[in-house]
């Protein structure tokens, strides 16, 4: 009887054994961010810090890719080439209601998870240029960013609600966002867009130049910001850049919220560890980089344009911060 169950009893024990050698097995997450001038790649940095201090608790390995940027990371992550990605909020919209850039396909499965530092579509411009709004682009060269990015898509979106048509009414570069300022300086183009948080390597470089520069203000949006709700009014603080010829003490223009996404099959618990140790971990989160320092638990569950993933919803329901 005992021989007989030797081999029953033997292949549980390996069973067992397997089923906690597979638990065992860490969750390797990848998080696509931007330039690594830029804000995101830091950002995407820190979220990975915070999580990998607590790697024995949660078994999850996160690591930082620097991308294309918001429509790089989306297809990236629709494509399960990336866990996780950071993109503006407009992006977001775009891609889950399959507008713009995804017309008619629209990235059915991508998640939220939360909101990060807020972004301003900069506008650094010659001083010699002339420019002191947008409308003074006319007969000017302006880079209005690489095709498909958010930066572009901003751009765009501005030019059309005051009425200027790229190429006809001033030439239209097609630069990437960590080219801009040194082919600024060499006055090759007398401005540039770049929808960023502040305070950013790229505008430091471009106003530290020789060729002096502003940052111009990007007002008279009211059509816009009553079509599109994940655009909303912001400011930028010059004092980050004391060497940009500006007289006020900060610019107005057009902002919106970067965001942390995901794709809906990323499993629940992955994305709630991440969640969680974020949102409990916000003080030592703000100082790993100055574009986080005035995030809070209510603002980052603003710019939620796609639905939020089931893993970070059950923090939150959890937190009492959605009922």
């Amino acid at each position: 009887m005992f021989k007989k169950l030797m081999p029953v009893a033997v292949a549980a024990t390996m069973l067992f054994a397997g089923s906690q050698a597979m638990a065992a097995k860490p969750s390797f997450v990848t998080i696509g961010t931007g330039g690594i001038t830029g804000v995101y790649y830091p950002t995407g940095g820190a979220i990975a810090k915070i999580i990998n201090a607590k790697k024995k608790e949660y078994n999850i390995r996160a690591s930082v890719e620097s991308t294309g940027g918001s429509k790089f990371n989306i297809n990236a992550i629709h494509a399960r080439d990336m866990d996780f990605g950071i993109a503006q909020a407009d992006t977001q919209y775009l891609a889950y209601n399959g507008k713009g850039p995804w017309e008619g396909k629209p990235v059915s499965k991508l998640r939220a998870v939360f909101a990060l530092a807020p972004e301003a579509v900069t506008f650094v411009a010659a001083a010699d240029s002339g420019i002191k709004s947008v409308n003074d682009i006319k007969g000017k060269i302006i880079n209005l960013g690489d095709p498909g990015s958010g930066n572009r898509v901003n751009a765009l979106d501005i030019c059309k609600t005051l009425g200027i048509e790229p190429g006809k009414d001033f030439r239209d570069e097609k630069l990437k966002p960590a080219d801009a300022p040194r082919v600024l300086q060499d006055g090759r183009i007398d401005g540039f867009f770049y929808t960023v948080g502040h305070p950013n390597g790229n505008i430091k470089e471009s106003t530290a130049g020789g060729r002096k520069v502003r940052i111009v203000p990007i007002t008279g949006l009211d059509k816009l910001l009553a079509d599109a709700p994940y655009y909303a009014m912001t400011k930028i603080p010059m004092d980050q850049y004391p060497d940009a010829v500006n007289a006020k003490d900060e610019v107005q223009t057009l902002g919106m919220l970067a965001t942390l996404v995901t794709h809906e099959d990323t499993p629940e618990d992955v994305v709630y560890a991440i969640t969680k140790e974020v949102m409990t971990n916000l003080d030592e989160f703000r100082k790993l980089h100055p574009a986080l320092a005035n995030i809070t638990k209510e603002s980052m569950l603003q710019g939620l344009t796609a639905p939020i993933h089931a893993g970070a919803m059950k923090y939150y329901k959890e937190a009492g911060l959605i009922k």
